[in-house]
């Protein structure tokens, strides 16, 4: 029987069709859903899976964790307070079976659970609580959701609060208190820093005068030291020059005469000067020997010249 050739292209087209609609590829991240005339059939693991369309047709479900924002919404705290909060769901599907069969529209499901959880735990709570307790609050959600959405197939894997927000009339309350504390504890850093400067202050000036006062008191020494030095040096010269002069009188063993000319010059020397000066010898009777003795041999000199 021969088959024209047109028509064997057409079943060669048909089949080609067939084929690429029968043959899909599962990515890493999915699995698919296989149903038989709108019935589960199975589930297709990654990779490529074969279908018999179109008795057939597949579900693709991402196993990635998602994440899913929570729109803020105003919550009434047990104080009466009310604050504005948001939050953030990462989920997981465990169960892509349990996700495309028992629930309609998860994420719509998820976010209005989340809703109702948030103003059921923070309307338990008041204000200050709600603002410093952000981690209980993020437990206590992320339980609930992962209990209630178990039976959907997922997993809830954490909660976060992005944003607790009271009235702009309670922040500007609240924040007075702490404006207050901070400008206290300029004040008081301030007035340290001032005490400080006046400790150093006067430890300074203390240590100046201290140290003026040493050395005043060091130069007073040494100059004293010097001043006593240059008089024992002049002494100690004094003694030496007498000394000399003594051992060269003895040495050339002088006479009577000699000494009372040598006493009298000393006197004459000590006469110089401006100054009034009186002048008691010691022993009058020897320099009234002396000076007899010195007249006569200036007496004994002329007449020798006469004669002469």
């Amino acid at each position: 029987m021969n088959i024209p050739f047109g028509f064997a292209g057409l079943i060669a087209v048909a089949a080609v069709i067939y084929a690429v609609r029968a043959l899909r590829v599962v990515r890493q991240f999915e699995k698919g859903i296989i149903e038989t005339f709108g019935q589960y059939s199975r589930t297709a693991d990654p990779g490529l899976a074969l279908l018999f369309p179109p008795l057939q047709t597949i579900r693709m479900v991402d196993m990635r964790e998602q994440v899913m924002d929570v729109p803020p919404q105003e919550v009434i705290t047990k104080d009466n307070a009310p604050v504005t909060v948001d939050a953030v769901i990462y989920f997981q599907v465990t169960d892509p079976v349990k996700v495309v069969y028992n629930v309609a529209n998860f994420a719509l499901a998820a976010i209005k659970l989340a809703q109702t959880n948030l103003r059921n735990i923070v309307g338990e709570m008041e204000l200050d609580q709600t603002l410093t307790s952000r981690e209980r609050i993020n437990t206590q959600l992320r339980l609930v959701l992962d209990e209630a959405t178990d039976i959907w197939g997922v997993k809830v894997v954490r909660v976060e609060l992005q944003r607790i927000e009271p009235p702009q009339d309670i922040t500007m309350s609240m924040s007075k208190p702490m404006n207050a504390e901070r400008e206290k504890r300029a004040a008081i850093l301030e007035a340290e820093g001032l005490k400080q400067a006046a400790i150093l202050k006067a430890e300074g000036g203390k240590e100046a005068v201290v140290l003026e006062a040493t050395a005043q008191k060091q130069s007073a020494i040494l100059k004293a030291e010097g001043q006593a030095e240059a008089i024992k040096r002049v002494a100690d010269a004094q003694k030496y020059e007498t000394e000399v002069v003594y051992d060269a009188i003895h040495k050339g063993n002088p006479t009577r005469d000699v000494i009372a000319i040598k006493y009298l010059e000393t006197l004459i020397k000590m006469s110089e000067g401006p100054a009034t000066k009186i002048l008691l010898p010691l022993e009058t009777a020897g320099l009234a020997g002396a000076l007899t003795g010195a007249v006569e041999l200036l007496r004994d000199s002329k007449n020798d010249g006469k004669k002469s």
